[in-house]
C-alpha cells in the first residue's frame, strides 16, 4: 500500500523555485544521505516546477526535459536518485500550461504518465493551474489517476489543488495519496499559522492512504529561498514541525538541506516527532482552545499511547492550560497522563485534572504520554 503513512521527503520549491539543474538534484540527493535524513524517513527527492522545455516535443507530443538544466536527460537524474537508496518525484499540472508556464498535462494525462514512468518516477505532484473553464478539478484528478494506474510503473500521486472544489470530500476517489488542501506557504510565521488554523475542521478526512497536504514545510530556511518573506525563528520552525506531525501531514523538507544548520537537523529527526507523524493509525487530534490560554491538541496514537501539543498562536505570552475532562479524563476516575517531553525526551511524570504553565509568543510544548493512576 502506497502512502500507509504520511510520505517524507524533500521538493525543490521553496528553495530554488526554477534555479533547478541536474547538478543541484545530485548535490540534494548527496545531503539527504550525508545528513542521515534517509535513516529518518525521509525518502522522497521531488524536482517541482520548471524543469521542462517551454513546449512539447514536435514529433512525439512528450514534455522534454530543459536541455540547459538536465543535459543528460531526466532518466539519468533518477537513476542517481535511485543509486541513493532514494525515490525520486516530478511535476506537472492539470493545465495547459503549469504555473510557471510550462506545458501541463491537460489532455495528455496518459501520455505524460507513460513518460513520467520511464524516467524512474515514483512521485508525482500534481498543480492545478491553467485548467480550461469547463473543466473540474474531480475530473481532472480522476483523469491523471487513472493514468497513473495504466502507466506500468507505482507512482506516488500528490493532488496539489490548493483546497479548490471542496477537495478533502473527493479526493480519496481519485486514487491519489496525499493532497494539498491550502495554498502556498511562505517563510513566514503568518503565513504558517493561518495554514494551520485553516485546517482544523478537515483532518477528519485524512487516513491512511491518502493525506491531507499543508504544503512543504518551511523550517529552517531563514528567509533564504525563493517563498522568503520574513522569516521565522527557531521555536516558530519548532511548532510549525510539531503541527505538521500532530496533523499527520507529508513531511516535506523545503530548505536547502545542504546548508541545513544543526538545530534544524535534530528538529527534523526527533524520532519522538515523526512517530508521532508516522504513527500506523494516523488518527486527529482533537482541539480544545482555552480562555486565555493556548490552544491544545490531543492526539490518539496506537500502542495506546497519546500525543498533546500545545500551541501560542497569540502574539503575546500565554498559559498552557489543559482541564484534563475535557480531554475525557475526568478526575474521580483517578488517572493522568504519564508524560514525556517530545522535544527534550525529559521524563515530565504523571499530570492529573489540570496543568499550566507560561508559554512564550509563536512558541509550542509537546509531550507524548500513557494514562496513569
Amino acid at each position: 500500500m502506497l502512502a500507509k503513512t504520511p510520505p517524507m521527503g524533500f521538493n525543490t520549491w521553496n528553495t530554488f523555485g526554477e534555479n533547478i539543474s541536474d547538478k543541484v538534484i545530485r548535490e540534494l540527493a548527496d545531503a539527504i544521505i550525508e545528513k542521515g535524513l534517509d535513516k529518518a524517513g525521509y525518502e522522497y527527492l521531488v524536482i517541482d516546477d520548471c524543469w521542462s522545455e517551454r513546449e512539447r516535443d514536435p514529433v512525439t507530443g512528450k514534455i522534454v526535459p530543459s536541455k540547459e538544466k538536465f543535459p543528460e536527460g531526466m532518466k539519468a537524474v533518477s537513476d542517481y536518485v535511485h543509486s541513493k537508496g532514494l525515490k525520486f518525484g516530478m511535476y506537472s499540472c492539470d493545465g495547459t500550461r503549469t504555473c510557471a508556464d510550462y506545458p501541463g498535462s491537460f489532455d495528455h494525462e496518459f501520455l505524460d504518465a507513460e513518460t513520467f514512468a520511464e524516467y524512474g518516477a515514483d512521485f508525482l505532484k500534481y498543480d492545478n493551474c491553467y485548467r480550461p473553464e469547463d473543466s473540474n478539478g474531480p475530473y481532472l484528478y480522476r483523469r491523471m489517476g487513472l493514468a497513473l494506474k495504466a502507466c506500468g510503473r507505482e507512482i506516488l500521486f500528490s493532488a496539489c489543488n490548493w483546497g479548490c472544489d471542496e477537495v478533502h470530500k473527493w479526493i480519496r476517489s481519485a486514487g491519489a495519496h496525499m493532497y494539498r488542501s491550502t495554498g502556498d506557504i511562505n517563510d513566514s510565521w503568518i503565513s504558517m499559522r493561518d495554514i494551520a488554523l485553516s485546517q482544523k475542521e478537515n483532518l477528519c478526512y485524512s487516513a491512511p492512504g491518502c493525506f491531507n497536504d499543508v504544503d512543504m514545510l518551511t523550517c529552517g530556511m531563514h528567509n533564504e529561498g525563493n517563498v522568503s518573506s520574513t522569516g521565522c525563528t527557531d521555536e516558530e520552525y519548532r511548532t510549525e514541525f510539531a503541527l505538521w506531525c500532530m496533523y499527520s501531514a507529508p513531511l516535506m523538507l523545503g530548505s536547502d538541506i545542504r546548508k541545513m544548520d544543526d538545530t534544524t537537523l535534530k528538529l527534523v529527526t526527533n524520532k519522538t516527532l515523526i512517530r508521532i507523524n508516522q504513527d500506523e493509525e494516523a488518527r486527529p487530534p482533537f482541539i480544545r482552545n482555552t480562555d486565555g490560554g493556548s490552544t491544545v491538541f490531543f492526539k490518539h496514537l496506537s500502542n495506546n499511547e497519546f500525543a498533546l501539543l500545545f500551541v501560542n498562536f497569540d502574539d503575546c505570552e500565554r498559559w498552557g492550560r489543559v482541564y484534563f475532562d475535557g480531554l475525557g479524563i475526568p478526575a474521580d476516575t483517578g488517572y493522568g497522563l504519564d508524560l514525556t517531553d517530545a522535544y527534550t525526551g525529559e521524563h515530565v511524570g504523571v499530570k492529573k485534572e489540570f496543568w499550566q504553565f507560561r508559554l512564550a509568543p509563536h512558541d509550542s510544548r509537546m509531550y507524548i504520554g500513557t494514562l496513569s493512576k
